[in-house]
């Protein structure tokens, strides 16, 4: 067992936040911050065994802005 699993967070182009483990196939989407860390958490514990999830979830944001040349 992981005592750490990072979760990938993106801003979704409809609005709201997409979020995806690194290594691991765990995906869910929300639309406030606050939502989607509810959602974190049931995801990565849904995704384990009973007691197997990490204990430390870290999230990781990642923002993508086009500058015009």
């Amino acid at each position: 067992m992981n005592s750490e699993i990072i979760i990938v967070v993106e801003e979704s182009p409809e609005g709201g936040y997409i979020a995806r483990a690194l290594g691991e196939s765990i995906f869910t989407e929300a639309d406030t911050l606050e939502e989607l860390k509810i959602n974190v958490k049931e995801a990565v514990k849904t995704h384990y065994d009973e007691g197997q999830h990490p204990k430390i979830i870290r999230l990781h944001f990642t923002r993508e802005e086009l500058i015009p040349v």
